[in-house]
């Protein structure tokens, strides 16, 4: 409950976008599982989804999708495809943890990006079901 109440001027940034994105036909609903409110059919964006704090925007009509891990698509890694509702519960973790923090922390790590520790340990634990948290070891640039 703490992490919620840490995280919340990220969480209203996500209602904020969420409620206006309604007027367009995004459809919000409670997700107990990923903690989080889920903006279905979000309708801006390249496509896939995104969270800010307790809320995840998502341009599809279901969050529970395959997708493939950032390190697989970056060519980094050959990985099975992941749930993108668990790669999402990661990020909402991680805001607990980092509250208004974290959006600074994430973009000076790369932002979005296979070489993020952050998207890293999200797709970790899509993969595991275990690992939000970085594990910085997997991030230490190799010596030319």
């Amino acid at each position: 409950m703490l992490g919620a109440v840490w995280t919340s001027p990220n969480t209203l940034i996500g209602l904020a976008a969420g409620t206006t994105a309604m007027l367009a036909g995004a459809r919000p609903s409670w997700n107990g599982r990923d903690c989080a409110v889920v903006f279905r059919e979000f309708p801006w964006g390249p496509g896939g989804a995104i969270t800010l704090g307790n809320v995840i925007l998502h341009t599809g009509p279901v969050l529970d999708v395959p997708c493939r891990t950032y390190a697989h698509q970056a060519g980094h890694a050959t990985e099975p495809v992941i749930g993108l509702h668990d790669h999402e519960r990661a990020h909402v973790y991680q805001y607990l943890v980092l509250g208004p923090l974290y959006l600074p922390v994430y973009l000076l790590c790369g932002g979005v990006s296979a070489r993020n520790p952050f998207e890293r340990a999200a797709d970790v634990y899509a993969l595991q079901g275990r690992g939000w948290w970085p594990r910085w070891r997997y991030f230490r640039v190799k010596s030319v």
